[in-house]
């Protein structure tokens, strides 16, 4: 019976640690009418932006089986919400207190079906829409996002020329081992920047966080995945850099949630590697040259619409009433007996002419 304890409990302390130690989703800010439950569910990663939407006070279009996330108000929603994903390790030393879930196929994921859905919902608001991945140089911007972010310095050569500027974390950050020559080192103190600027500019525009339309916030940081490959994962420049990105993002997310009056939703997602996800390609040796899109140079087709059945339908449905009751109309007028018509007709009745 005691063997049987000490296996059990073997096993368990060993699922524990292979559940922290693996790609993890960790909620460091939510409000109290968004709850996630303490638990290890496991959360896949192509469902990273339907939990996103599902915060937001949006529908998916498949239902989300997780436990997870509870049930939340009907009549409130986070004023915003930010997803932060970090490459390279597979989780960071967050606060204990803090909702954290291990990630399953953690496949690359945009969230531009929550963007759209913002953009369809909120066209006539003005929304902050922010999507930046600054070791790729890939922005992009909706709302009034171009005018908040017009000064945020997004490319590579943009950001390193900021980090000699004043008010540059080089002069606030223990860099420890890094050095300011390297070129990994610099793109982590870069991504490190980026934060805190984007933070700047939110407490500089705070009116924009009192209307009704969300705020959405993506960003993708590379810096640790690119000093995990020069160093390794055991060097003092890898370690001295998770303890920082864990203190950055910890005051980011501080910072996000009191410009948002505590009504921001905090994400973190870490993963060492994202996996391709598993796809079948194929070529039809009679594809025309000419494609389905000709406004794409890549013979792309055209992005579906999840609501193009529905105006299909009303579309359809329409025009088949207007044309049945145009034919009964005609129908009518056709057979219309001028005995019974106004007075116009009723002129030509014989009887009439004669008195």
């Amino acid at each position: 019976m005691v063997t049987t304890v000490v296996y059990i409990h073997f096993f368990s302390q060993l699922l524990s640690d292979h559940w922290v130690s693996g790609d993890r989703l960790t909620v460091l800010r939510s409000p109290q009418y968004v709850r996630f439950r303490e638990g290890q569910w496991p959360l896949s990663g192509e469902k990273v932006p339907d939990l996103v939407s599902l915060t937001m006070g949006f529908s998916v279009q498949e239902d989300l089986d997780w436990p997870g996330l509870g049930a939340g108000s009907l009549f409130q929603r986070p004023r915003a919400n930010v997803l932060i994903a970090v490459r390279g390790v597979g989780s960071l030393d967050l606060p204990s207190n803090a909702s954290s879930y291990p990630l399953e196929n953690p496949v690359p994921f945009t969230l531009d079906s929550v963007a759209n859905t913002i953009h369809t919902l909120f066209a006539e608001s003005t929304p902050v829409v922010l999507q930046l991945a600054p070791s790729q140089e890939r922005l992009y911007m909706m709302g009034m996002a171009n005018t908040v972010f017009e000064d945020l310095p997004v490319t590579l050569q943009q950001i390193r020329a900021r980090l000699s500027q004043d008010g540059s974390v080089l002069h606030t950050l223990p860099l420890r081992s890094l050095s300011r020559n390297n070129e990994a080192d610099l793109l982590f103190l870069s991504e490190v920047q980026v934060l805190h600027d984007i933070c700047a500019l939110l407490l500089r525009h705070k009116h924009l966080a009192r209307d009704q339309a969300p705020d959405l916030f993506s960003l993708e940081l590379a810096g640790l995945e690119e000093l995990a490959r020069r160093y390794g994962t055991d060097s003092s420049q890898f370690q001295d850099s998770t303890k920082i990105l864990a203190t950055a993002l910890q005051k980011f997310a501080d910072d996000v949630s009191g410009v948002y009056g505590n009504n921001a939703v905090v994400e973190v997602v870490t993963v060492k590697t994202f996996e391709a996800p598993l796809t079948r390609k194929a070529r039809s040796i009679l594809e025309s040259n000419r494609g389905s899109n000709p406004g794409s140079p890549y013979n792309r087709a055209y992005k579906y619409n999840f609501d193009y059945a529905v105006i299909f339908n009303i579309v359809l449905w329409l025009v088949i009433a207007m044309a049945l009751a145009v034919l009964v109309i005609a129908y009518n007028l056709w057979n219309m007996d001028p005995g019974y018509d106004s007075i116009i007709y009723r002129m030509t009745n014989q009887k009439i002419r004669m008195d």
